[in-house]
């Protein structure tokens, strides 16, 4: 795990702005640096050490494509020694030793034991095919010095983050945004169309990021630079296909190899590997199963102070509690840290600053706190994330099975049918809606997440596109993909989230608020031998109308209780409603959403009214308030400090 940068066609003069990008991410990596330049290419690395502490430093430079090619690791003393390869990669691949001794096989030879001169190795035999041999995480960029080529990829889910630009002749590249701005040729602007989807959506949803020109790499795909034009293509995406042919007890023992067998390899490392643990069934099937493995293991959870209001939030919010009862039953050690909303409130700008861009889901914050108790203790740990994409886990994917028994009705009917039971404003209205729409018009993304609808934002936005997409023209081809492969509606949602809400809001998130505090976060349900089990997975074994992650829960009663397996999924439970309510909040947010850079993005009134209402109780906006004030907060910190 570390974060990596570069540019191509250098100049002189050019080191110190490398030293620049890597400084700007020491947090990715406080263990080392290395530097590689010369006259075609800039790398470089800033690392967090976890496989081959003493040798594995980066960039890892190879002499030639010769079988018994001398290696070495760049650094500021070598740095313009010129090799015929060069290597940065971010991540983790954790079958690295199976291909390394495929590679030996053949004759190759390894001055170091990392994982990156294995990949480097299996590029200069395999070429471009080398991805498909990979299981972990990885943003990965190669020098071809002899055909003048970079090639760069990202993971098969996305887990790892990869911004590029080009800008007046140079490509450049790094793990994190704020690096890219440290390169003189970049001068930053606001990406206006980036803002309309963020509200949207609450995250950033598009290929191009709030920063004008700075781009994302898609996940599964890798990219050729060579004179000056960039080819994109991609590699793999994650296909469902449903096999009704296996009895649920032959799901659940799959499910259960495949998740022993993943928790096994994403423990490699040659540092202590932790485990996040709170109240749901993923990160408690994840911590138990590590635990097999190391009984000495760690975890670690956060919650927040009880709410003294009553309300529907009361009492839902004991992570901790779950967790240490988990935790003492099966003799595992646990950390955890109760919340303030004080600490809370502080932390806001720094997490912005980490993010690079807007995020309106406010369990950022919690997990930023997660990730700072288990960073004092271990540099990596596992967490839940990917289950529920993969497995069936939110509840708004049963509304498939509801929808489906009235598909067969004329859409006339159903329309009809809508209409008058909202004139006569009776139950089953939005449901009929959605029967109606079909999952392609009305699921963008978690459509629970209380974001602002289309026809808000228009009365929202001040600064509006020619032409502003909508949701759903954004997901167009990811829906297109999806009725290709004959997908039901449930299977349509999964493979939409694994498309936009994983990427723009979990691993957003994840990496940033993990790296934030130099620790390594990994996650065993997004494995390409787990999803192959997933994928192949019948509806029926996912969902039923009263229950999510059927077989899932099912395989993970092998080793939790009951209680935690069978426990209704809550995400992270955070007290904003109630906080935004407060006079002290309140004001500050209402601050910001009278300020000049308010008045310059979003229609005043409109804003005062949304804040208004929920502080009376009328209604509960805290989300769309929240999504507002991020990127309030966010601008503030790049383009106004």
């Amino acid at each position: 795990m570390c974060g990596i940068c570069g540019f191509n066609n250098t100049e002189n003069g050019d080191f110190s702005t490398l030293e620049n990008m890597c400084n700007t991410m020491i947090h990715r990596g406080p263990d080392g640096f290395g530097y590689y330049v010369n006259d075609s290419i800039a790398f470089g690395h800033r690392r967090l050490s976890l496989v081959d502490l003493n040798h594995g430093g980066q960039p890892i430079i190879r002499k030639s494509a010769d079988k018994n090619a001398k290696s070495w690791h760049g650094t500021k003393e070598n740095f313009d020694e010129v090799g015929d390869f060069a290597i940065v990669m971010n991540g983790e691949i954790y079958n690295y030793k199976e291909i390394r001794s495929e590679l030996e096989s053949d004759g190759y030879t390894f001055t170091t034991q990392s994982d990156t001169e294995v990949v480097l190795t299996g590029y200069i035999k395999w070429g471009e095919k080398i991805l498909n041999k990979l299981r972990g995480m990885f943003a990965i960029v190669i020098w071809d010095k002899n055909n003048k080529e970079l090639f760069c990829a990202r993971d098969f889910f996305g887990i790892k983050p990869f911004y590029y630009t080009n800008q007046k002749g140079q490509f450049i590249f790094a793990s994190e945004i704020k690096a890219i701005l440290e390169h003189p040729n970049y001068q930053k602007e606001l990406n206006t169309e980036a803002l309309e989807q963020y509200l949207c959506f609450q995250f950033s949803a598009l290929q191009e990021t709030f920063f004008k020109d700075i781009f994302v790499l898609p996940q599964g795909h890798y990219m050729k630079v060579k004179n000056g034009k960039l080819s994109i293509k991609q590699y793999w995406r994650p296909k469902f296909e449903q096999d009704k042919s296996l009895s649920h007890e032959q799901w659940v023992n799959k499910i259960d190899e495949a998740m022993h067998e993943s928790v096994k390899y994403h423990n490699i490392a040659d540092v202590e590997v932790g485990s996040l643990l709170s109240s749901g069934i993923d990160s408690s099937y994840n911590a138990t199963l590590l635990h097999e493995i190391n009984p000495k293991i760690k975890t670690f959870t956060v919650g927040f102070e009880a709410y003294k209001n009553s309300g529907s939030e009361k009492g839902e919010r004991n992570e901790i509690a779950w967790a240490k009862e988990l935790a003492d039953s099966k003799n595992i050690e646990n950390y955890s840290k109760t919340i303030s909303e004080e600490e809370y409130w502080k932390a806001l700008p720094k997490i912005m600053w980490h993010m690079d861009e807007p995020h309106g889901d406010p369990s950022a914050v919690a997990l930023y706190f997660v990730d700072q108790l288990a960073a004092k203790n271990v540099k990596a740990v596992l967490s839940g994330e990917g289950a529920d994409e993969l497995f069936g886990g939110y509840t708004i994917y049963q509304t498939s099975l509801s929808s489906k028994k009235l598909n067969w009705l004329p859409k006339s009917v159903i329309k009809g049918s809508k209409t008058l039971m909202s004139k006569m404003k009776v139950r089953g209205a939005k449901y009929l809606d959605r029967v109606e729409k079909g999952v392609e018009n009305w699921y963008y993304t978690n459509a629970y997440a209380s974001a602002f609808s289309v026809s808000e934002r228009y009365q929202l936005l001040k600064v509006k596109s020619n032409n502003m997409k909508t949701p759903q023209e954004i997901t167009s081809k990811t829906y297109a993909e999806a009725n290709a492969d004959g997908l039901d509606d449930c299977a349509k949602m999964q493979y939409t989230d694994l498309n936009f809400w994983i990427l723009g809001d979990i691993f957003m998130k994840g990496d940033k608020m993990a790296m934030a505090h130099c620790l390594e976060c990994r996650v065993p349900f997004l494995d390409t031998h787990v999803f192959e089990v997933a994928r192949k997975l019948p509806t029926n074994e996912k969902i039923s109308s009263v229950q999510t992650k059927i077989a899932l829960r099912d395989a993970a009663k092998k080793v939790i209780p009951n209680d935690w397996a069978e426990k209704k999924k809550l995400g992270f439970p955070v007290p904003l409603s109630n906080w935004l309510r407060e006079d002290k909040y309140y004001k500050q947010v209402k601050k910001y959403f009278t300020n000049k850079t308010s008045n310059k993005f979003f229609n005043e009134d409109y804003l005062l009214d949304i804040l208004e209402d929920h502080k009376k109780g009328i209604v509960d906006n805290s989300r769309k308030i929240w999504i507002v004030y991020m990127f309030l907060l966010w601008h503030e910190i790049f383009f106004e400090n």
